[in-house]
């Protein structure tokens, strides 16, 4: 890895204006675009202090050998650039927006001789109209049958119109009436272009003008008394109409929006979008990014926004309103893009209440839905588990596969409050009713490397008491009675792997406390955080695994769980002090003075504001004992202040 200080442009070299900057690694490949009202103030921040950077940003900056920068007139330029060099190079430290799956969509290729309707997927072409996208693929295959017997556009392929057209026959949909069959004449290239951009105007709109258009028609045919002209007509209208009856009525007939909603954890982020046209949902779809950037919201927006509404080659898909749930970082730029983009205003706001603040909150469940469902999906999947155990084999040189794998964190506050957490995976799969907390006092608590020590010892101490155990059964020192009697023992079956949640010397405390209990062949590793490296004892360098190896993704989500087990625990045992820890140590005041003390007053803050009389009002209080609580709570010495004060510091990860 590259030392940031080794590129580190001189300050008085990087210009103060707008500007899109590039790094590049030592092959010259683009890792990372990004955007700066003031170039010289975002550049100094990557090496000013690159250890004090978050994790991602400090893995870029050292992935990284070389910065170059553009200077732009304006922020409304940078925000331009930076999308299209995104799109250019594929930053891997960018993130990038793909569809948790394909959508399919109703399109017209209008840039063809004789245009054809037809359903398609993935990458969109240049003149070609694109409707939807629609969901599930059904009802679009329904719409674009229905709507071919008012508009009979061709839908054929190119093979089959050349044959059509060498045969003078036209294919079967000709003969049905849902192709006007250009191929052998019927309709001129200009008629049917008409009915191409008259299919193109209703599925942009709502409809009414075209069902007018045949209400008055089908009236003039009855009023002839023509009624075999007027009952088609009348049929074409109810197709018309149920094109637009499949998408339910959400808001104002009027209303043109597309709604965003974000689903996030550490890792990865779901992003839903609902498009309402003419008031009805007309088209939903989804995105599952790895959040490879370390961006704040309002920025994830505006990448959202770029990625989305740049890749449109059709503006008229632009609404007049774009809803989102954290106005992007310059809001303004934005906004003007987007204008620029259709043509026309656009209204990029949250909203706070009513019908669309309502039609967001389902979007964002969509987007809960779709995180819980992409994770359960890679987790779940057996093929993906059974791979990630594999690589883990083979990169960590095993003798047999993880099957059983624990993971240990630590987690406090300043030394506080010191606890630990185990988890236990097998097969893959979180064993839940095998986690443990574990409480450390003492010198264990002095530090990460000591309390690490103390937790894997008290462990696997269980383990060989319970190994022990087993041992005395089997060669018939302990009655069958007696065995029965005993207590599961839990921690008699070992891990074929332990995880501990740091880099060396937390490896090295693990390998030690297992030495000093004599075993000696249980694989350890240590997963930082940092830059995700795996570490191995007794080896100077880290295991990298590739950014998308199910082995990697497994120990991620493994060491994620015992965070998040231990830091729940840690949270449990500092509410617990911060309530007990001022009042038990009052002479005279037991748990049942105690607990009237509390519900008198409701909260410790409120007993620290109260006066003497106020405390002698406490039902069973004495002058007494009002005066030690007046003394010890409502007068708190230094050493309680500054206690309460680290109290409600953010818990150290």
């Amino acid at each position: 890895m590259a030392d940031p200080s080794s590129y580190r442009p001189k300050t008085g070299e990087i210009p103060t204006q707008p500007g899109v900057y590039r790094f590049r690694d030592p092959s010259g490949r683009v890792v990372y675009v990004g955007k700066a009202k003031n170039l010289r103030s975002r550049l100094n921040s990557y090496f000013a202090n690159p250890a004090q950077l978050s994790t991602k940003t400090y893995t870029m900056v050292h992935t990284a050998s070389s910065v170059e920068w553009t200077v732009v007139g304006s922020e409304l330029e940078a925000l331009q650039l930076e999308y299209t060099w995104i799109k250019e190079y594929s930053p891997r430290f960018n993130i990038v927006f793909r569809d948790d799956k394909t959508y399919p969509y109703l399109a017209i290729t209008m840039g063809d001789k004789y245009p054809r309707a037809l359903v398609m997927r993935g990458d969109k072409l240049p003149g070609t109209k694109y409707f939807g996208p629609f969901y599930p693929a059904k009802a679009i295959r329904e719409t674009l049958d229905t709507v071919l017997r008012v508009f009979p556009i061709r839908s054929c392929s190119r093979g089959i119109f050349n044959r059509a057209e060498r045969a003078g026959r036209p294919c079967l949909m000709g003969y049905i009436g849902k192709c006007s069959a250009p191929c052998v004449g019927r309709v001129s290239e200009e008629e049917h272009r008409k009915l191409a951009e008259d299919l193109v105007q209703f599925m942009a709109s709502d409809g009414s003008k075209f069902i007018r258009e045949l209400e008055a028609k089908m009236a003039a045919a009855a009023k002839v008394m023509d009624y075999e002209s007027a009952a088609r007509l009348r049929d074409e209208i109810a197709a018309l109409r149920r094109v637009f009856e499949r998408n339910a009525v959400v808001l104002d007939d009027s209303t043109e929006a597309d709604i965003f909603a974000v689903a996030e954890d550490e890792l990865e982020a779901a992003v839903q979008v609902f498009h309402v046209r003419h008031g009805r949902i007309r088209g939903q779809r989804g995105w599952v990014v790895e959040k490879v950037e370390d961006a704040a919201p309002e920025d994830f927006i505006e990448h959202l926004l770029q990625q989305v509404y740049g890749e449109m080659d059709d503006a008229d898909r632009i609404p007049r309103e774009v809803l989102v749930p954290t106005l992007p970082a310059n809001e303004a730029d934005v906004s003007q893009w987007l204008r620029d983009l259709r043509g026309s205003a656009v209204s990029l706001r949250v909203p706070q209440r009513g019908e669309k603040a309502i039609l967001m909150e389902t979007v964002r469940e969509n987007a809960v839905q779709a995180l819980a469902l992409h994770k359960s999906r890679r987790s779940g999947d057996i093929t993906v588990r059974s791979q990630g155990i594999q690589e883990l084999q083979e990169n960590l040189g095993l003798a047999e596969p993880p099957l059983r794998i624990e993971c240990f964190d630590i987690s406090h506050v300043s030394g506080t409050n010191v606890v630990a957490s185990m988890v236990v995976v097998e097969d893959g799969l979180p064993k839940k009713s095998e986690y443990r907390k574990f409480k450390i006092t003492g010198d264990a608590a002095r530090d990460d490397t000591a309390s690490m020590y103390d937790v894997i010892s008290r462990r696997f101490q269980h383990y060989l008491a319970d190994l022990s155990a087993n041992e005395e059964q089997a060669s018939g020192q302990i009655s069958v009675e007696e065995a029965r009697q005993a207590p599961a023992k839990k921690f008699a079956y070992p891990p074929s792997l332990v995880v501990v949640d740091g880099g060396p010397p937390q490896v090295s405390a693990a390998v030690a406390a297992l030495a000093d209990l004599g075993i000696m062949d249980m694989p350890v590793i240590g997963l930082a955080k940092r830059l995700e490296e795996v570490w191995v004892p007794e080896d100077p360098f880290p295991v990298i695994f590739p950014r998308a190896s199910a082995g990697l993704y497994l120990l991620q989500r493994i060491r994620d769980e015992a965070h998040r087990f231990a830091i729940t625990f840690h949270r449990e045992r500092r509410a617990k002090s911060m309530i007990s820890s001022v009042l038990d140590d009052i002479p005279g005041l037991g748990a049942a003075k105690r607990q009237a003390l509390l519900k008198h007053f409701g909260s410790v803050k409120k007993i620290r504001a109260a006066s003497l009389e106020e405390l002698l009002a406490v039902p069973g209080f004495g002058p007494k004992l009002a005066a030690n609580v007046h003394e010890r709570v409502a007068q708190p010495n230094a050493g309680e202040a500054e206690e309460e004060t680290e109290s409600a510091q953010e818990i150290s990860e």
